[in-house]
């Protein structure tokens, strides 16, 4: 099986480089609708057995579950030791997969997600770099076959660490999973693509965030 792993901060915590720009609570809530976004477009994917997020904050919690979707409170340290912590607690088989996804790439749509799944070795590593060499998406079947890497130029750390494994890595450019929302210039280019981002466009509107 391959479970779906959303790892979120704190919304207080939230996209520091969009405060410089917004309110507080608009950033809130556009982390908010950008989650449901993801959310929506992973539920969509009949190769994902459970969607998960992780977080520390009990707020997205109640977002998620609201979604349709399960979630983890925990206080870890850091995003990679929340996602391993998500790994453990949800990977039951040794055997079973994870999909790693970042809860801001509010444009993403569920066929490219399955494209990735479709991609992926029986045994290894498949990850959708991010366009600023980050890593927006990651699989790995097993769930433990490299330790989670995510953070600057993560792709590349990703790839090493399946080379020292001596496992498969497949890293395929999906225009959907490309943008990885952290900067008004970010948001920006989301909301100016073909992809849906119906929650984000929609907070977008209601808040009257201003263009970058």
């Amino acid at each position: 099986m391959i479970h779906a792993l959303v790892p979120v901060k704190a919304l207080l915590e939230s996209k520091t480089r969009l405060r410089r720009l917004l309110a507080g609570r608009v950033v809130e809530r556009l982390a908010e609708a950008m989650l449901l976004d993801v959310l929506d477009a992973l539920r969509r994917v009949p190769a994902l057995s459970r969607v998960v997020v992780v977080t520390p904050d009990s707020a997205v919690a109640a977002v998620a579950r609201e979604a349709g979707a399960e979630a983890l409170v925990r206080n870890d340290p850091g995003l990679n030791e929340a996602i391993e912590a998500g790994a453990a607690a949800v990977c039951t088989s040794p055997d079973d997969g994870l999909l790693v996804v970042l809860g801001d790439v509010a444009g993403v749509r569920a066929e490219e997600i399955a494209q990735l799944v479709a991609a992926a070795p029986e045994r290894g590593v498949a990850l959708a770099p991010s366009r600023d060499g980050g890593s927006s998406a990651v699989l790995r079947r097993p769930h433990d076959v490299i330790p989670a890497g995510f953070g600057p130029e993560s792709a590349a750390r990703h790839r090493q660490s399946a080379a020292r494994a001596g496992v498969p890595y497949r890293e395929i450019h999906l225009p959907s999973l490309a943008i990885d929302v952290d900067r008004p210039e970010d948001l920006e280019a989301v909301l100016a693509s073909a992809d849906p981002a119906s929650h984000t466009r929609a907070a977008c509107a209601a808040l009257a965030v201003p263009e970058a």
